[in-house]
């Protein structure tokens, strides 16, 4: 086995990345738009069980709506800052999906997604990466997604972002819209906030 030490806030190229993250494929990597590479931590019970259920309502609503693709948390897309991102959940809808080469699809597609949830964990509060979690859904919605969740399951709190508007905080939401990015689509968090 094969380890690598990696120092915090290292820089790397995009290509280092791509290199980086076919060889290393377990691994939870990211990229900001300024080339640093960020190793998240892996995910422990609680935050993956509440992961799921926000994965699987996402997906169950995409394959009976049909209008476009969901993805899960270890997909990285490309943003047109040239950040290498990965959202909790997302969702594309299907004519820019069907847009991008197999090429593009089947590697890290170069694309914003439509709409982003990101989950905060135990280790984001105990690590205070709150507010990066915030910055990150910002830059979401600054390259082009319309529609993202902040949902932090401790405080049972959720922060809206949407395109041209400051974030919307909702204290104990029991459900959450898809609004028009998303029509139809109601996010359950009986599950996710117990």
């Amino acid at each position: 086995m094969n380890t690598i030490s990696i120092p915090q806030g290292f820089h790397v190229t995009s290509q280092q990345f791509d290199q980086l993250a076919n060889y290393e494929q377990e691994a939870r990597l990211e990229l900001t738009a300024s080339g640093e590479l960020i190793i998240m931590s892996p995910t422990g019970g609680s935050a993956g069980r509440k992961n799921r259920r926000l994965t699987q309502q996402l997906g169950n609503w995409t394959d009976k709506n049909g209008t476009g693709e969901a993805f899960d948390s270890s997909t990285i897309f490309i943003l047109p800052n040239g950040a290498r991102r990965s959202p909790d959940a997302s969702w594309i809808k299907l004519n820019r999906w069907n847009k991008l080469t197999q090429e593009q699809q089947d590697g890290f597609p170069p694309i914003a997604p439509d709409f982003v949830m990101e989950l905060v964990s135990p280790s984001d509060l105990k690590n205070q990466r709150y507010q990066d979690l915030q910055s990150k859904m910002q830059e979401y919605i600054d390259n082009g997604v319309k529609l993202g969740w902040l949902i932090e399951p401790k405080s049972k709190k959720v922060e809206i972002y949407r395109q041209d508007k400051l974030p919307e905080v909702l204290d104990n939401p029991q459900s959450l819209s898809g609004e028009d990015i998303l029509p139809g689509f109601i996010l359950d968090l009986t599950n996710i906030f117990a």
